[in-house]
C-alpha cells in the first residue's frame, strides 16, 4: 500500500532531488575543461602545420584529440557512472543528447572531408546546440551563454577570410563556451562538496 505524502513532504522529496540532478550536472565540468583543452590544442595544432604535406594538415590533430579526449571521456564516465547511487532521468538524456552529439559530428566530419570541405564552422555551430541545451537543463547561464557564443562563432567564422581569424574565433569560443563555464562548474561543484 502506498503512503500519501503530505504538501511539505512532496516538496522536500522535489527539493532533494533537483538538489541531486544539480550533484550530478556539476560533475560535468571535467569534460568541459578536458575537451575545451584538447581541441584547442587540436587547433593550434592544425593551424601551426597548415603548410605541411603531411596528414597533420588534413586533421590528423583533430583525429588524435578526439581518440584521447573519447578515451578519457569513457574511462571517467564509467569510473563516475559506478559511483553513482541514482541515474536520473535528466543525467540519461543529457547523455544521449551528447551522444547523438558526437554522432552528427562524427557524420558530418565524414561528409565535409568527402567533399573537401573544413568542417570546423558546421562543427562550431553544432557544438552550440548541445553546450545550450545542457546549460539550459542545469540552469546554468555560463553554459547557455557558451552554446550562443559557438552559434555567433561559427557564423562569424564564415566573414572571417584567413586562417588566423578562424584560429583566433574558434579558440575564444572554445575558452569561453567550454572552459571558463568548466572552471566555474568545477568552483560550484567543490562548493556543494564542502557544504
Amino acid at each position: 500500500m502506498e503512503q500519501s505524502l503530505t504538501p511539505q513532504e512532496s516538496l522536500k522529496l522535489i527539493e532533494s532531488m533537483i538538489g541531486q540532478a544539480r550533484r550530478n550536472f556539476n560533475r560535468m565540468s571535467f569534460y568541459f575543461l578536458l575537451w575545451g583543452f584538447l581541441l584547442i590544442s587540436a587547433m593550434v595544432v592544425t593551424y601551426l602545420l597548415r603548410d605541411s604535406v603531411s596528414g597533420w594538415q588534413h586533421g590528423a590533430a583533430w583525429g588524435m584529440a578526439g581518440i584521447l579526449g573519447g578515451l578519457i571521456s569513457a574511462v571517467r564516465g564509467a569510473r563516475d557512472g559506478r559511483k553513482e547511487l541514482v541515474n536520473n532521468p535528466m543525467d540519461t538524456t543529457i547523455g544521449w543528447l551528447w551522444s547523438a552529439f558526437v554522432i552528427t559530428m562524427i557524420l558530418l566530419i565524414a561528409f565535409s572531408v568527402r567533399s573537401g570541405v573544413d568542417p570546423t564552422i558546421v562543427i562550431t555551430i553544432l557544438t552550440g546546440l548541445p553546450t545550450f541545451i545542457t546549460g539550459q537543463a542545469m540552469r546554468f547561464r555560463p553554459l547557455m551563454l557558451g552554446g550562443v557564443l559557438f552559434w555567433i562563432a561559427g557564423v562569424a567564422m564564415l566573414f572571417v577570410p584567413d586562417a588566423l581569424g578562424v584560429l583566433v574565433i574558434y579558440c575564444a569560443s572554445m575558452v569561453f563556451g567550454y572552459i571558463l563555464p568548466g572552471i566555474l562548474l568545477k568552483r560550484h561543484e567543490d562548493g556543494l562538496r564542502t557544504a
